[in-house]
């Protein structure tokens, strides 16, 4: 399938016990997303806590996002599991509810080898039909891959078609970039890296962003293609040190704070995380007050 543009990421909301995930909430997140002109919605990232929710509450999380999107914009469903049978599990039901893509992270306790890797990627692969996004996010998931080698993997694992790269280091967009001569799709997975992601031929910025200022980052976004890089550059320096604080303040802590701020109380981060201090509260306002 093609893919570019923004790809918006919700939070998970809970109950205010923290003991269950509000669907209701989340539509209204998945609103928020849609209204700030996301090209894309990727459910059960990062900034969706994807690692603190059971089976069930995965499933139903899937599931709403889904139907509440309903055709109107793909959806993505982010796949990071210990276990490749937990991962074909996971891709098999995001086949049968009518997700579009997932975005497969290995994630590991052990150090894994390419081999390990390749086993994993192509045994999801065969389980399901939908198209794979290789996630590199070594910081959250303890596994490093290569450019070089997510590469072939794309090469030769047919569903699998492109990358998130979040490790923060630009010469591995350039590598992917250069060593595909610009055929396999990339996307931007580090905020802070979104102006040079862009310009050195990213297909696309994953952010949850948009769910805190609107269409600021689609407006970046649509500069960058239209050639305006005067534009494209007072864009992002407005929204640097925001983007910088959501990024180190934890995700999930973050945007979850900042929509309660903005009257939409989506619950807590779920244990063992902690919402912002009063301290980053007030930063945070402050910053989105700016961009509103």
């Amino acid at each position: 399938m093609n893919l570019s543009g923004i790809i918006g990421y919700p939070v998970t909301p809970f109950s205010q016990d923290n003991k269950q995930v509000d669907l209701d909430k989340l539509g209204d997140v998945i609103d928020v997303l849609l209204e700030a002109r996301v090209d894309a919605i990727a459910a059960l990232g990062s900034a969706g806590e994807a690692a603190y929710l059971s089976e069930a509450e995965w499933k139903q999380v899937a599931e709403y996002t889904v139907q509440h999107v309903s055709g109107r914009i793909p959806v993505i469903i982010g796949i990071a599991e210990l276990t490749t049978g937990q991962a074909v599990r996971y891709a098999q039901h995001a086949h049968q509810i009518g997700a579009d893509m997932i975005m497969l992270s290995p994630f590991s306790y052990y150090r894994l080898s390419e081999a390990e890797i390749f086993q994993h990627y192509e045994t999801v692969a065969s389980a399901s039909p939908l198209p794979i996004m290789i996630y590199n996010n070594p910081a959250t998931c303890g596994v490093d891959m290569a450019p070089e080698f997510m590469l072939e993997m794309i090469e030769r694992i047919p569903s699998a078609s492109m990358i998130k790269e979040s490790t923060g280091d630009i010469q591995r967009m350039h590598k992917i970039y250069t060593l595909s001569d610009g055929q396999v799709p990339f996307f931007n997975g580090c905020n802070h890296m979104a102006l040079e992601a862009l310009n050195a031929g990213a297909g696309g910025w994953c952010t949850a962003a948009p769910c805190l200022i609107g269409d600021k980052p689609k407006r970046l976004y649509d500069a960058i293609k239209q050639g305006d890089n005067g534009k494209a550059r007072k864009l992002f320096y407005q929204q640097y040190e925001f983007l910088e604080f959501i990024v180190s303040s934890g995700l999930a802590a973050a945007v979850k704070s900042g929509l309660a701020l903005q009257g939409n109380d989506v619950g807590s981060p779920r244990k063992p995380l902690l919402p912002l201090n009063e301290r980053a509260q007030q930063r945070l306002q402050g910053m989105l007050e700016m961009l509103a």
